[in-house]
């Protein structure tokens, strides 16, 4: 159930939810390339340091995974965790598991 409650709380952010957003438009962006589209794109001009903040609770919940390329990190979008949500409230006389 904690991995439930990290979910919630990191898709209860409209930022968060604004950078998935991004991700799933272009996934595996750096921290700078996701701070300009959100700027650019969303007019949202939270500071680099708000941003990997924002990123670190995504990664937590299991919805954004990281991969390092030289001094880069690259910031890729993982939607399995979402399926404990369906899972959770399956729809009466649908199997969860199809």
């Amino acid at each position: 159930m904690e991995a439930d409650a990290d979910l919630f709380r990191a898709l209860g952010d409209a930022t968060r939810r604004t950078i998935l957003d991004e991700l799933t438009e272009r996934d595996g962006q750096t921290l700078f390339e996701i701070c300009g589209r959100l700027t650019v794109r969303h007019g949202l001009s939270s500071s680099r340091q708000a941003i990997s903040q924002h990123l670190a609770v995504l990664e937590q919940a299991g919805l954004v995974r990281t991969r390092r390329q030289g001094r880069y990190k690259f910031h890729h979008i993982d939607t399995s965790p979402l399926r404990s949500i369906v899972e959770r409230w399956p729809v009466h006389g649908e199997d969860p598991n199809p």
